[in-house]
């Protein structure tokens, strides 16, 4: 399981570090690249080989004339890329991918169980933020925990 946050530069060449812990979880399952993809969310979405393989046949199994399911193969797999790790730790972020969720300087790697997501450090931080503020997102996200009896 992908947990926790961890703060990396990117380079001039638009790489950045997979943190070492991160590293870690994708050995021990002995997966060597990730796919590296936009979502919904301003940010990247990184999966392992395994976990895009079975999202992409979970997708593949839905209508392909649905207006919504051929948008999310717009959003996810033409834009994928598969990354391979250098002996560095460190993968390149195509310009294409970098430009939508705004990646300059600092990275945030934020770990989402299965997945992984690669957020602008200064929006993530802005996006928990105005939720974090409004009473009303806090209130529905409590709702949705003790829905789920967490």
């Amino acid at each position: 399981m992908f947990r926790g946050q961890y703060e990396h530069a990117i380079d001039v060449k638009g790489r950045t570090s997979v943190p070492s812990r991160f590293r870690e979880v994708l050995a021990s399952r002995g997966e060597s690249k990730l796919v590296l993809t936009s979502g919904l969310d301003p940010c990247l979405v990184a999966y392992p080989m395994s976990e895009w393989e079975a999202f992409e046949e979970r997708l593949a199994a839905l209508p392909s004339f649905d207006p919504s399911v051929a948008m999310i193969r717009r959003i996810y797999v033409s834009g994928a890329c598969e990354l391979e790790m250098d002996k560095l730790g460190r993968v390149g972020i195509p310009p294409s991918l970098r430009s939508f969720a705004a990646l300059e300087r600092e990275a945030l790697w934020a770990g989402m169980g299965t997945h992984l997501e690669l957020w602008s450090k200064p929006r993530f931080d802005e996006l928990r933020a105005s939720v974090l503020d409004d009473p009303a997102r806090r209130l529905e996200m409590a709702r949705r925990l003790a829905e789920l009896g967490l």
